[in-house]
């Protein structure tokens, strides 16, 4: 009888300690899991902005090869604590002979992925990105670009504006300083350029004409960057000076032997100026010396 009069209430308890249950769970699962998904938008978005602004002027996500690797699915090919550390310092690994860092480095044209001052927490935005757009674990599907009108093609170089521009002859549009401020290009001017950046004789032949198009495009190396941010080349600046680049590493042993000829005018025209100083005053001096020895003897006799 007791039994009987019981269980409609331990049901009713137990049906109250599942809406209780609900209850609190509806309360407590927005506090877990919305923040999460929100700071892992966040990096994301973070990992966006650093990628566009410091890694697509050599790299693309599915869009192929430029002057480093499509980052397509990286995040499945490479541990993920090797890239943290390679987006931290790469130098450093370079340095160190990392076998994976000195393989990427011959695969393109032995051009170093320079440090770009990234932090760890940068380094796990950039990864989640790149995650994220190769289809990831981060879940949404990789973004679409926008749909674009056809991009107007890059008009002609000039090779000898190229060269213009480098020498600083032709002030930049946007009032950037000469690349010849920090760097060389084989037998351009009589003194050669600066040696603060690469010798850039060659630069066509490592980067290739798509990677070069897109480094001039973007300028993304560290010591550029700060420089050009509010200076940038115009298409047709980039279209001259890839021309002259272009040119510059067809015929680099011929442009240097022309310096080296004018170099050894030069130094020979200043050497016999030296020549000419010094026999001019050792004749003053011996025409003094005797002079004065005539007149002392002219003394002598007068006196005799």
């Amino acid at each position: 009888m007791s039994s009987i009069i019981l269980r409609p209430i331990l049901k009713n308890v137990k049906e109250g300690e599942v809406l209780l249950l609900i209850l609190l769970s509806s309360m407590i699962f927005p506090l877990i899991f919305i923040p999460a998904a929100s700071a892992q938008n966040s990096s994301i978005d973070n990992g966006k902005t650093i990628f566009q602004t410091k890694c697509s002027g050599c790299h693309t996500i599915g869009g192929g090869d430029l002057v480093g690797p499509d980052l397509k699915n990286v995040t499945n090919i490479r541990d993920h604590s090797w890239l943290v550390r390679w987006l931290m310092e790469p130098d450093k690994m370079i340095a160190e002979g990392d076998p994976i860092a000195k393989q990427l480095l011959q695969k393109y044209n032995g051009i170093p992925m320079p440090n770009l001052g990234l932090s760890q927490q940068d380094a796990e935005d950039v990864i989640a990105y790149m995650a994220n757009q190769s289809g990831g674990p981060q879940g949404k599907p990789p973004e679409k670009p926008p749909q674009k009108p056809p991009a107007e093609p890059q008009p002609a170089g000039n090779p000898s504006a190229g060269e213009s521009l480098f020498e600083g002859n032709t002030q930049l549009k946007n009032g950037g300083p000469p690349c010849q401020a920090c760097h060389n290009v084989e037998g351009v001017s009589l003194l050669g350029g600066g040696d603060l950046g690469p010798d850039l004789t060659m630069v066509y032949t490592r980067y290739g004409d798509q990677g070069l198009s897109s480094v001039l495009a973007t300028l993304p190396f560290p010591t550029m960057k700060p420089i050009f941010v509010n200076h940038p080349l115009t298409t047709q600046e980039q279209a001259d000076l890839k021309a002259f680049f272009k040119q510059a590493a067809t015929r680099p042993v011929e442009r240097g032997a022309g310096e080296v000829v004018w170099l050894a005018i030069v130094g020979l025209a200043v050497a016999i100026l030296i020549i000419q100083v010094i026999w001019r005053n050792r004749v003053v001096d011996t025409r003094r010396t005797m002079v004065q020895g005539t007149t002392k003897e002219q003394i002598k006799e007068a006196k005799q």
